[in-house]
């Protein structure tokens, strides 16, 4: 398949990188763990689109998946307490094998566009969700069988987009979540989906060993920066976590609209 051949070319000194690359990327790492601590998302792929600045980007799919792995975790570790194990089995179940079925689409598919489209559906379901048939309350669908949904189609997207935190956001709100349960929840179905990013770039090849200096800076700066947000978290009370999670929602999705606009033209 692709992925097997692009990983097998993918460039792998990384002991090249700079230092000063390696401190600004930890501080970044910092830095996005404590965002989404504070609002459950957009971390992640602000972390992304940075080190896609210095990084290709069959290097940093991977790797960005290794760190972000932590980064949930340890997100979820905090929020234990409130997890939502019904919802996160069922986002977990089809991960992997949708994820298998995507290796052949990686390099055919338009990223900007793909961007673009997501951008516009994250608007539509933060702000619409009746016009996607998601449910606008509790009661009005069934939950637990929109997250065995989500995680297929999250399988599939995985490794084409490479962080889909915006993507899964707003299937989070109005199903009697509490602030803390929302960032936790959501943080255990992403680490799952990093688990299955990770898995399938190591059966495709994928030497981590190769990174393990950029890695031993930036993880123990996401489980820091996590701890200081989730500090943060239990400052903001609900309806103040609402406003910030939909505003953070909308900023990233208009910028994935921007973005993949100006890509084009």
């Amino acid at each position: 398949m692709q992925l097997f051949s692009l990983v097998a070319d993918a460039p792998s000194p990384m002991l090249e990188l700079p230092l000063w690359v390696i401190i600004v990327l930890g501080a970044v790492a910092f830095g996005t763990a404590m965002l989404s601590a504070i609002v459950g998302m957009a971390g992640g792929m602000i972390l992304l689109g940075t080190m896609l600045i210095f990084l290709d980007p069959m290097i940093v799919i991977p790797v960005h998946g290794a760190i972000q792995l932590v980064s949930n975790g340890s997100r979820a570790f905090v929020q234990r307490q409130h997890l939502a194990w019904p919802l996160i089995w069922r986002y977990a179940v089809l991960l992997l094998p949708m994820g298998f079925l995507s290796i052949g689409l990686v390099t055919m598919t338009p990223q900007e566009l793909l961007k673009g489209l997501i951008g516009v559906f994250v608007l539509f379901a933060t702000w619409r969700q009746q016009w996607l048939l998601l449910g606008s309350n509790p009661g009005s669908i069934d939950v637990k069988r929109r997250f065995f949904v989500l995680g297929a189609v999250v399988g599939f997207l995985n490794i084409l987009v490479g962080a889909v935190g915006p993507f899964i956001a707003p299937f989070f709100l109005n199903i009697g979540l509490s602030r803390q349960a929302i960032v936790g929840t959501k943080a255990m179905c992403q680490a799952f989906g990093h688990i299955a990013k990770i898995i399938l770039f190591v059966g495709a090849g994928f030497l981590f060993l190769n990174y393990i200096p950029l890695l031993a800076v930036m993880i123990p700066m996401v489980i820091a920066g996590t701890w200081v947000g989730s500090q943060l978290l239990n400052k903001i009370g609900e309806r103040s976590f609402t406003w910030i999670f939909k505003s953070a929602l909308t900023a990233v999705a208009c910028w994935l609209i921007l973005a993949s606009i100006w890509a084009m033209i």
